[in-house]
């Protein structure tokens, strides 16, 4: 997956205040323009910033994608790197699309604290505050480098389909015992 890295990087920079599901309809369209990272990154500005557009913020998410692309073809050769200081250097990937990345691709210790992982961790007491680096920090000590990046996709379904931000199915969910706030 490595040399096709650059299309988890590029939804990974989408997904920000934007939904899974409008995320994979714009890179389809996206992907069957661009279907390579050169290309994109070579791509009209314009032209992407009018394909980006539903998922918000797409000025930014735009140039972070093109100038990413560009990187990754002039300096990386086309294969998304498996270090996160490397990673780093990419427009628009913070830790979070970081850990991703090398999570997903290199099957590296990696947690992914996203919104559902910072809430959830929290309710449960495994972690506490909002702030992604320190959720990430206190949550490597107490998951398993192996389990690291998968617990954190069972997070983000757990946070899909019982435990939403809106409305938490409380009376459907099997951690109620642990959950600080539904027993404060």
């Amino acid at each position: 997956f490595g040399g096709d890295g650059w299309r988890l990087m590029v939804m990974g920079r989408l997904s920000a205040q934007c939904t899974d599901a409008r995320v994979n309809i714009v890179c389809r369209e996206l992907f069957a323009k661009y279907p390579t990272a050169k290309s994109l990154g070579e791509g009209d500005i314009t032209d992407i910033e009018n394909i980006v557009k539903p998922c918000g913020l797409y000025r930014m998410k735009a140039s972070d994608i093109k100038r990413s692309c560009k990187l990754l073809c002039d300096e990386y050769g086309g294969i998304i790197p498996d270090d996160m200081d490397e990673l780093l250097k990419f427009p628009g990937v913070g830790r979070k699309i970081a850990n991703l990345l090398l999570g997903d691709l290199y099957h590296k210790p990696a947690i992914v604290a996203d919104t559902h992982c910072i809430r959830i961790c929290g309710r449960l007491g495994l972690s506490k505050g909002k702030e992604p680096e320190k959720v990430e920090k206190q949550l490597r000590p107490i998951l398993p480098p192996e389990e690291s990046s998968d617990f954190c996709h069972r997070i983000v379904l757990f946070g899909r389909d019982c435990c939403t931000a809106r409305s938490p199915k409380c009376d459907e969910c099997p951690l109620t015992m642990f959950c600080k706030e539904f027993n404060p």
